[in-house]
């Protein structure tokens, strides 16, 4: 990925429609839509049911063979799409396979492991789908193979970067992508980023820290500062994120509306993570607990990470982080108070008009649900097809694709429609 095209994703206007600041906008707290929208119109094909006007396409079902001779892997999570150059883009999908779960293998039946694979017991790793501007597949092929459990991950100025939310032996690791290799590679791990329940990544494009999240229900957020811009995975500090004056503050406690922090950050050994301690360690230093750290992505001045089961029974929160090289603020921008608002937000995404989409982490009735800056939760898709998360939730590089998975049926779609409609909510 081009470094100049890094600096600018996410926030370029979409259809003239300038990013409004969260930061300047007065909320009275969240509030299910209230103006009849709510129900969403039925989809004739039984899959997902969309806001009027838009519609989606299949761009790939696990099991379909790819242009290198792999299979779609199943179970597709977490992704981010990158501009290639010459009206080509590049989907880099996560897939959060472990050991057995054969029938879903990017292998055909009794293949051996590639040669490439990071553990040949290992299923999980990352795939690329290449599009044209108009959303076209024009190839895909297996990216990283024989990792365990590729939940999310992150953009990044080198590439995608995917997160292992694993700790069995070899395992939990952050693993860089090349969104041009059109072949498997081998694998390239980070790690400086640490080992543990990975979750997701994203980087700060200033002094590219890396700040990753713990799918832990007593995990923390965690950061990478490199010592060297020019070496961003070598020598460096892993820090966790503490509340000033208030050690081991529990973030997943129900909170204020709109409660805000002082934050500074703890150094953390690197090697804590050899044994699964990591987060332990962090927390006899200070640091805060964030239950269930999930999606993270750059937005505005900083970044919006969720809290899966967090807030008042469990529902979930959403934060934003504003950070300096000492310390930085923490604010609470959203918190569910019942399912109505939003269930278990898990990854998440920034329009390009500066709204939140988050993807629902609930198998019973999952959504896709914007949020928007005037603090109005909107229902944008709901999975009718089957019992399973939404997952990999982001934007084309020019704003007017959005692309998806629906994880346990291996479908990736891309969708479409009147976005401007949209941004003027």
């Amino acid at each position: 990925m081009r470094r100049r095209s890094f600096a600018i994703a996410g926030t370029a206007a979409l259809l003239g429609v300038g990013l409004a600041s969260w930061t300047k906008a007065k909320r009275r707290g969240l509030a299910p839509d209230q103006r009849g929208e709510a129900n969403l119109p039925p989809d004739p094909g039984g899959l997902i049911d969309l806001r009027a006007g838009f519609s989606y396409r299949v761009l790939q079902r696990t099991g379909e063979l790819m242009s290198d001779g792999y299979r779609v892997p199943g179970r597709p999570d977490a992704m981010g799409c990158f501009d290639l150059g010459q009206g080509r883009w590049a989907l880099m999908r996560n897939h959060e396979l472990d050991i057995s779960q054969l029938r879903v293998s990017p292998y055909a039946p009794n293949a051996k492991p590639a040669q490439e694979a990071y553990d040949p017991r290992s299923l999980g790793g990352v795939s690329r789908v290449v599009l044209n501007a108009r959303g076209r597949v024009l190839s895909s092929n297996l990216a990283l193979v024989g990792t365990n459990r590729n939940c999310a991950g992150g953009m990044s100025p080198w590439g995608w970067l995917s997160c292992e939310e694993s700790v069995q032996p070899k395992h939990g690791y952050v693993f860089l992508c090349s969104t041009e290799a059109d072949r498997l590679r081998r694998p390239h791990r980070i790690a400086a980023y640490g080992r543990f329940q990975h979750e997701a990544v994203a980087v700060d494009p200033t002094d590219y820290a890396a700040y990753l999240t713990e799918d832990r229900s007593d995990g923390c957020l965690y950061r990478f500062v490199p010592s060297d811009r020019r070496a961003p995975f070598g020598k460096g500090k892993l820090q966790a994120l503490a509340i000033a004056g208030a050690p081991a503050f529990a973030l997943g406690a129900e909170l204020p509306h709109e409660a805000r922090f002082r934050v500074k950050w703890v150094d953390v050994p690197p090697e804590a993570g050899d044994d699964d301690t990591l987060r332990y360690v962090a927390r006899e230093r200070g640091a805060a607990i964030v239950t269930r750290g999930e999606g993270i992505w750059r937005f505005e001045d900083g970044f919006a990470f969720t809290s899966t089961s967090g807030g008042p029974g469990a529902r979930g929160q959403i934060f934003h982080l504003a950070p300096t090289r000492q310390g930085g603020s923490l604010r609470l921008i959203a918190q569910a108070s019942d399912a109505s608002i939003f269930d278990m937000p898990d990854n998440i995404t920034v329009t390009p008009w500066g709204d939140l989409l988050v993807c629902e982490d609930n198998h019973r009735a999952a959504h896709l649900r914007l949020i928007t800056r005037a603090g109005h939760v909107l229902p944008f898709a709901f999975n009718r097809g089957s019992l399973s998360e939404f997952a990999g939730v982001c934007f084309s590089p020019d704003g007017r694709l959005l692309f998806v998975n629906v994880q346990e049926q291996g479908l990736t779609l891309a969708i479409q429609g009147p976005w401007q409609s949209l941004a003027n909510s």
